[in-house]
């Protein structure tokens, strides 16, 4: 593919913001954490990321959703302004800097028994279904947003989404060069321009926002706030890193997928882990969520098939100047739910279709009942199970307890002389 112009490339970055930027922030809406600083920190960890992975992997980090519970447990109801906040926020982020220094400890074991042990355990079989679930998991989301308007289905929902649809699908199929990229952004802008004309425009998120956030004294003293490491805290919200580990290697597994390079081979699951591990413990300590790799970046690589690192660390920049100047994030708040909902439809049933594909290109016999068997496991149980307790407010989401199954019966079940189709088979 031919190299981008500067101006391109940070046309293309935005593009990436818009497509992260919805699911980063609710996360801190709904936890109590600041919106400015999760922008800020997804930010700074994504270049962390791309330092820590020698800028070869295409990846965005943005809002864990995993640790969400964890983090309510401790905050409660408590929000800035209460008494008890700071203390709580404090062993918040004491607590999520140990979970970033669990992903450093796998990141140094992983790099000691070696890349081949742990490919072993993730064939096809196994990351084909995963990354076929993590699509499909995803995928009521954007459905609910696309359909309804305020919690409720609205018939002018279906106008919308139809539009950004339409658009989406016409500049990714139809367009020529540089428009061929951009599908995304153009569907956004097509979107927004039927909302303001059926009257789904609110722009109260932009007059509410402050021009410099980090001016306000309130973030100032979230970010300043020293961590306080307590063992409540510690045992709600660190164990969940063992679960989110699963996850990373299914993300970067897509992620791979998507491009056709294997980025846990190189430049290699530590280091990416390593990666992910460093921007959490980051984000912990200015008072942020964790990050983790983000799905709706992953669907727009496959959408624009233009997989250039370089624009998700311009992604990256916008998200920091974005948490740094507040009205221009609250210009991107205020496009509205059915708009971001079309769009998840779109970047969520590529994901999918990745996941087919691998199972396609390394040639996996579905009429093989280990095969099959263990496609069918990881599917229902990734997509059915939501995400069941362990201990406390410690929970394994469906997503990953369907990954350890997966590779579970893949390790013990006998593989079998057909467990491949030949080349002729395959055509």
């Amino acid at each position: 593919m031919n190299e981008k112009t500067t101006t391109q490339k940070i046309i293309l970055g935005l593009q990436h913001v818009l497509a992260m930027f919805g699911a980063t922030v609710l996360v801190p809406a709904l936890t109590g954490l600041n919106t400015s600083i999760t922008l800020f920190c997804a930010g700074v960890g994504t270049l962390i990321f791309h330092a820590v992975t020698k800028r070869k992997v295409p990846v965005f980090l943005g809002s864990s959703f995993a640790f969400m519970g964890g983090i309510s447990a401790i905050i409660g109801s408590s929000r800035m302004g209460d008494a008890d906040y700071l203390d709580k926020l404090a062993a918040v982020k004491g607590a999520l800097i140990v979970a970033g220094l669990v992903y450093v400890v796998f990141a140094a074991l992983i790099k000691l028994i070696g890349y081949d042990k742990v490919s072993r355990i993730l064939p096809p079989i196994v990351t084909g279904p995963i990354i076929i679930v993590i699509g499909l998991r995803l995928s009521a989301t954007g459905v609910s947003s696309a359909f309804n308007w305020n919690g409720q289905f609205d018939p002018r929902c279906l106008i919308i989404t139809g539009v950004v649809l339409c658009v989406v699908i016409g500049f990714s199929v139809f367009a020529k060069g540089i428009l061929n990229l951009m599908p995304i952004l153009f569907g956004i802008i097509a979107g927004y321009i039927v909302c303001g004309i059926l009257g789904f425009t609110d722009f109260s998120a932009v007059s509410s926002a402050d021009w410099l956030a980090f001016t306000d004294k309130d973030i100032l003293a979230q970010v300043l706030l020293l961590p306080s490491f307590k063992a409540d805290a510690i045992l709600a919200i660190a164990p969940i890193a063992l679960v989110t580990l699963v996850e990373h290697v299914g993300d970067i597994t897509t992620n791979g997928g998507v491009v056709g390079q294997n980025f846990l081979e190189d430049p290699g699951v530590h280091r990416t882990i390593l990666g992910d591990g460093l921007a959490t413990a980051f984000a912990g300590l200015l008072g942020g969520p964790a990050n983790t790799t983000y799905s709706e970046n992953t669907g727009v690589l496959a959408v624009t098939k233009n997989y250039d690192p370089s624009i998700i660390r311009i992604a990256a920049v916008f998200s920091i100047i974005l948490g740094i100047f507040g009205k221009i994030g609250g210009v991107i708040t205020s496009i509205p739910g059915p708009v971001t909902g079309a769009i998840s439809i779109v970047l969520y049933g590529m994901i999918s279709a990745v996941g087919v594909r691998i199972l396609i290109d390394k040639r996996i016999n579905l009429a093989n009942s280990r095969n099959l068997m263990i496609a069918a496991l990881i599917l229902v149980v990734g997509i059915g199970c939501s995400e069941i307790p362990i201990a406390g407010t410690v929970t394994i989401s469906g997503l990953a307890l369907a990954a350890i199954l997966g590779i579970i019966l893949a390790l013990i079940l006998p593989e079998g002389k057909d467990a491949y189709l030949t080349k002729d088979e395959k055509n």
